[in-house]
């Protein structure tokens, strides 16, 4: 069974959700909580959460192996992996990794790419998410395009309940650390990694250089690439999206690839999908 996502666009109007907006309005509140918690510990672990929730759970948990299958891993350390890629608060495995192959296979679609660029900046960035889409963030739906997923009992799970990941995390923080440590490790680490993801789905398909004459408007932006570790470099992956590093040349440096590539020497990543020797515009 198909889904007609342009037919549900027409019969489904936009529409605010007030409940998203005054959970992520709290969230960004409650960092602006920042200088009045201040510490160069607290920083710090605002710093390692950020890239270990982002770096390992998002990019390198979510996208490449989860959603694009670049590598295996043991499946202990996937799902040890996928948890850290929860703690970002960015949806749970089954509705993400749905959500990007949907963008890979409507690459800026209106209506079939959940976060198209071509509805302008704010939408790719954010505003996808305040004005939920039924075909996009109904389960039910969304389970569709994450078949292999969705199967999966813990991942089940995981989807459900990611939310709750942060109760134990925030005791863990506030045991450590007091206060400081919850400020900057749950809710400025939330914020600063909400906004660099979802800089790869607004600003690198409107700002950077081509290295392929890929079918959409990727790019790649240094300063995004560095920011994400990596995933900045989104013109080299919309090209080749199954493939494990998204840096190609020795500049475009790729923090993301360089764990995998420590789990492979580790013998814990195998089937590694490298890059194809193309050739490419520069």
């Amino acid at each position: 069974m198909t889904v007609d996502l342009a037919a549900a666009e027409d019969k489904q109007p936009l529409t605010l959700s007030w409940i998203t907006v005054a959970f992520f309005g709290t969230i960004h509140a409650l960092a602006l909580l920042a200088p009045w918690f201040f510490s160069w510990s607290a920083l710090g672990v605002m710093i390692f959460l950020h890239w270990l929730i982002g770096s390992i759970g998002i990019c390198l948990g979510y996208h490449r192996l989860l959603t694009h299958r670049s590598f295996q891993v043991p499946k202990w350390l996937e799902y040890a992996i996928a948890t850290l890629g929860a703690l970002a608060i960015q949806g749970g495995p089954i509705f993400w990794v749905a959500g990007h192959r949907l963008h890979h296979a409507h690459v800026e679609d209106e209506n079939k790419d959940p976060y198209s660029s071509q509805r302008g900046f704010w939408w790719s960035h954010m505003l996808w998410i305040f004005y939920p889409r039924p075909e996009f963030f109904d389960y039910e739906n969304f389970k569709r395009f994450a078949p292999d997923l969705a199967r999966d009992p813990f991942y089940r799970w995981l989807n459900h309940n990611f939310l709750l990941l942060q109760i134990p995390l925030g005791i863990l923080l506030y045991v450590l650390g007091g206060w400081s440590f919850v400020i900057y490790g749950i809710f400025v680490r939330l914020v600063v990694l909400w906004h660099t993801t979802w800089l790869i789905n607004s600003a690198t398909h409107l700002r950077g250089y081509r290295n392929f004459n890929s079918d959409d408007n990727s790019r790649n932006l240094w300063w995004a690439a560095i920011l994400t570790y990596g995933e900045g470099w989104h013109n080299n992956h919309h090209a080749h999206p199954n493939v494990a590093p998204a840096g190609l040349h020795w500049w475009e440096i790729d923090m993301t690839w360089w764990s995998i590539q420590i789990l492979q020497a580790l013998g814990l990543a195998k089937k590694v999908v490298l890059p194809p020797k193309v050739a490419t515009k520069g």
